[in-house]
């Protein structure tokens, strides 16, 4: 039960539970019906009760009367398997959930909303699957898209090798969207995949009529069918359901908070368009990798120990000196305009050279590239041995300095990876239309 506080010791008290059907009176008003779970991001003062007449309601249990009616059971869907063979002309997709929700069943009867995360509850809820694909799904983690760790990148890449290994021809990844680009990125590092790995997600979820969770899916899986095989980022392109694009995992970043079209590829165009259930490549000039046979090899040690440090007007070295004194392996700051933070920050960051711990500047405008010859504060950074990030997203400089550390620790060999494009994350031609997009 996910009720707490004054509630739990309500519902205890009067020997209830989760599925009774009880009868509230409050100020004279009766309501009757069957309680129901909750949020656990709640107040510890309202039930909430499933009416007669379908509607549910959160009830003040302050001064309120209680007569159980009936006991019963907690909510819950049991539903038949499906049993749908497979089908042998058709390529196998694996669905793969961290959390982030894509698909729910809903039982309008209780109000109980079920997560997708096997393949039957995702054709239930996504019945065009079954023409598109033989899906196979699997829940690896249960989590906000705010809790994920480099620990949980490991572990979805390896759940993902898995299924490749097995004979997936693609997989589609379903995670919150708070922190996808981070995961999109990390697992760009972490493997070569020889098929597609799309990473998608939801604005709104499933049980919403507005919710995104369906066009993004039957994209994703789209995707995962085509020969592009690389970490690709599947989301709505636009604020209607009509079209989605398919953004390079390293290139790729959450602009807005709510809107369906938030994802946006930065300092490059989007790789393709999806507009019903066709793939149109929209970036000639970037090449990809195609699909090919083969296992998937991972390389998937990383370094937690680094810090990212976000410059301002009056950040002190002490910012600095913090993860120095604290055994941290690297750093990347996310600096003003070219690539700058505060003069008085350059000793420090020399520090960091000396004790061969690399410092990374990527630039908070996102868009353009990191110039840091330009001003005298720049040139200063260069020759404390602070390495510059090119056309790097902030994030995905944090990411790769996070599996380049799990690589090596050389600080020579640690700047030249860094410097080197390898996953698509670097572009050396910067244009202004992509900032026009």
């Amino acid at each position: 039960m996910t009720y707490k506080g004054i509630c739990k010791e309500f519902l205890e008290s009067c020997g209830l539970s989760i599925g009774d059907r009880v009868s509230i009176i409050k100020k004279d008003i009766k309501y009757k019906g069957m309680i129901l779970n909750r949020a656990e991001a709640t107040d510890d003062k309202h039930l909430v009760l499933k009416l007669d007449n379908g509607y549910n309601i959160g009830v003040d249990i302050t001064d309120a009367q209680v007569e159980l009616l009936e006991t019963g059971e907690k909510p819950k869907i049991e539903l038949p398997p499906l049993n749908v063979e497979r089908d042998p002309g058709k390529m196998d997709i694996s669905i793969i959930s961290t959390g982030g929700t894509v698909a729910s069943i809903i039982d309008y009867k209780t109000g109980a909303v079920h997560p997708a995360f096997t393949a039957d509850d995702l054709l239930r809820a996504n019945p065009e699957l079954v023409e598109q694909a033989n899906i196979q799904g699997k829940a690896v983690l249960n989590i906000l898209s705010e809790n994920m760790t480099p620990e949980y990148w490991v572990k979805t890449a390896r759940s993902i090798a898995q299924e490749i290994n097995q004979g997936a021809d693609g997989v589609v990844l379903a995670h919150g969207t708070d922190t996808m680009h981070y995961t999109s990125a990390a697992l760009s590092f972490i493997m070569d995949t020889p098929v597609p790995v799309i990473v998608t997600g939801a604005q709104r979820s499933s049980d919403r009529p507005s919710s995104d969770a369906f066009l993004n899916l039957t994209s994703s899986v789209t995707a995962a069918k085509s020969d592009i095989a690389e970490i690709l980022v599947c989301m709505h392109a636009n604020m209607d359901d009509t079209y989605t694009h398919l953004h390079r995992g390293t290139k790729v970043r959450k602009m807005h908070t709510s809107r369906r079209d938030t994802f946006r590829s930065v300092n490059t165009e989007p790789l393709a368009r999806i507009l019903d259930g066709k793939l149109e490549i929209l970036d000639e000039t970037f090449s990809y990798n195609q699909r090919r046979e083969g296992e998937l090899e991972l390389h998937d040690t990383l370094e937690e120990k680094v810090a990212f440090i976000k410059s301002y007007p009056g950040i002190g070295a002490d910012a600095i000196d913090y993860y120095i004194d604290r055994g941290f392996k690297g750093m990347v700051i996310e600096g003003t305009g070219l690539g700058h933070c505060p003069e008085e920050l350059v000793p420090t960051l020399a520090r960091a050279r000396d004790e061969e711990i690399p410092v990374v500047m990527s630039s908070q405008c996102l868009y353009g590239r990191i110039n840091m010859n330009v001003y005298s504060t720049g040139r200063k950074l260069l020759e404390a041995g602070v390495i510059p990030a090119q056309d790097m997203l902030p994030e995905t400089a944090y990411v790769k300095l996070v599996w380049v550390l799990g690589q090596t620790q050389n600080l020579d060999e640690v700047t030249g990876m860094m410097q080197t494009n390898l996953k698509g994350e670097i572009r050396n031609i910067s244009s202004q239309k992509y900032f026009l997009i």
